[in-house]
């Protein structure tokens, strides 16, 4: 059985231990917050850019023919170059978060074709560093606070590579906050666009009456990489909020644990000290006795 001394000093680190995990849990809290009102601030400009789309999509005469839309079905299953952009977090200390994301990543580079990541968060690129994965090393950004800059140079690379066919397909694996408690790694391609995937014009606009000059496809070539922006922000802000509830649950459920040792150990404390405090009183009444024998004597 430990003594008081040791129970006391591993109490003091407990507690210490305690202040730095209450303290990310409310830099976390705060950083979600912040987080959350970007997202809801930008989703207007991006959802009316999505109508925008299919509304131009639903007046294109003879089909859609736009180099973001072609699919290039001549390219077999096998051959296809296919891009995942790994939003990843910078630190640890955030429960599953990293691991969902990771472990999705993983299953999409064991299928067949010619796989290239581009990672982003430092966490993410020192694990597939140290698995030896084709990882685009000039791709080193920060997914702390995302802005709309940093979002915007990372589509203008994939545009690229897309536009000169180093890449057939550009998918991103990210996290979406579900609800308070639940996360969802997920993956949703980028590139080529499907015309599926855009929502129909709500009722009461009427999109003829917007010029489209010179041509439609002349505003879709204008339109598609601003779309493409703000998808990309959107998953980054989203995985961000992520990243953080799920440090606020794993902190909240470590200062909880915390406290639970902390009570065993108090009693742990108490009855050492108690059983010490017996042994002193025992000793003091045995030495007591034996003075009083002697002077019997």
């Amino acid at each position: 059985m430990a003594n008081t001394r040791e129970l006391q000093s591993r109490m003091k680190s407990i507690k210490d231990t305690m202040k730095i995990t209450s303290a990310m849990h409310m830099i976390a809290s705060s950083n979600l917050q912040k987080a959350k009102k970007n997202l809801e601030e930008t989703e207007p400009y991006f959802y009316t850019l999505q109508i925008m789309i299919a509304g131009i999509l639903g007046h294109m005469q003879g089909g859609i023919e736009h180099q973001y839309f072609d699919e290039r079905p001549e390219i077999k299953e096998v051959d296809r170059k296919k891009g995942y952009i790994v939003v990843t977090a910078d630190k640890g200390l955030a429960g599953g978060y990293n691991h969902n994301v990771i472990k999705l990543a993983q299953e999409f580079l064991d299928k067949p074709g010619h796989n290239e990541l581009f990672v982003l968060g430092q966490l993410g690129r020192s694990y597939f560093e140290k698995k030896n994965v084709d990882v685009d090393t000039s791709f080193k950004y920060t997914v702390q606070k995302p802005t709309m800059h940093r979002a915007r140079v990372i589509a203008e690379k994939m545009l690229d590579l897309f536009n000169r066919k180093e890449l057939d397909e550009v998918h991103i694996i990210y996290t979406r906050m579900e609800n308070a408690v639940e996360m969802v790694a997920e993956t949703k391609q980028l590139l080529p666009l499907q015309s599926g995937a855009f929502c129909e014009v709500p009722a009461g606009i009427q999109l003829d009456e917007i010029p489209m000059l010179p041509t439609p496809k002349d505003v879709l070539d204008c339109i598609i990489p601003n779309y493409v922006t703000g998808f990309i922000y959107g998953s980054l802000v989203e995985s961000f909020c992520s990243e953080q509830n799920s440090r606020m649950m794993a902190m909240d459920g470590a200062t909880k644990s915390a406290k639970e040792i902390l009570r065993n150990l108090n009693i742990e404390f108490n009855r050492v000290r108690q059983a010490a405090i017996t042994q002193e009183i025992t000793e003091v009444i045995s030495g007591a006795k034996a003075q009083k024998k002697k002077k019997a004597k």
